[in-house]
């Protein structure tokens, strides 16, 4: 029997999947332990009264376990290892926070419209730790097999490649190649390939953070 799960729709377009990297770690999770599930796509600018009725705040990723709804991705995630075991995910203690700063520093980078403000070099240095630890122990962050902190860190990273890509003609510098070879492996998968959203939407979803709207 398939999972309910109720992700973010497209702004302007509800019958596609939008751009929440929190629901897109949680399908990379579905996908990854091969669980059958299906999608409700929720429209934020309309949200069903059915949704708000379960979960008054209205938040997503909610997925409907045993007859309930949770929401939370960090909740989610832990839910469903403990129930899909295999393949395994979790990865080892000491590597769970890798990355984990680069989310909030890409954020105020993106919204930032003081070049002299340190974000830049905020992202850098989380970018560059990243790099130094994939260097290590790569090619993902525990090593030859994918766990639950790279789910969660693709969907970030591959908001901050596009929304700073097109607000700030910004990359990813060449010189931190492990984290290009990373990001690489990690879109490529094809939990990835399914679960993305149109980088068009990618854009639409930062704008107002960007325009300060």
């Amino acid at each position: 029997m398939a999972l309910e799960i109720c992700v973010k729709a497209a702004a302007g377009a509800p019958d596609i999947l939008g751009d929440c990297p929190f629901c897109q770690r949680v399908m990379l999770t579905l996908e990854e332990k091969k669980v059958p599930y299906k999608t409700h796509l929720i429209n934020f600018s309309e949200k069903p009264q059915w949704l708000l009725e379960v979960n008054p705040e209205g938040k997503v990723p909610l997925i409907k376990i045993d007859d309930k709804w949770i929401a939370d991705s960090d909740v989610i995630v832990g839910i469903l290892e403990e129930k899909y075991p295999e393949p395994p995910l979790t990865p080892p203690p000491e590597f769970a926070s890798v990355g984990s700063k680069i989310f909030i520093s890409f954020v105020k980078f993106l919204k930032s419209k003081d070049p002299s403000d340190g974000t830049e070099q905020a992202l850098l240095d989380e970018l560059k730790a990243l790099d130094e630890h994939l260097k290590a122990h790569g090619p993902y962050i525990a090593g030859e097999k994918i766990t639950a902190v790279d789910l969660s860190l693709g969907p970030k990273l591959f908001h901050l490649e596009v929304a700073l890509g097109h607000f700030k003609k910004w990359t990813v510098p060449e010189s931190f190649t492990h984290v290009h070879s990373y990001t690489k492996l990690l879109f490529a998968r094809e939990s990835f390939v399914k679960t993305k959203p149109e980088k068009e939407h990618v854009v639409a979803g930062w704008a107002p953070k960007v325009n300060g709207a």
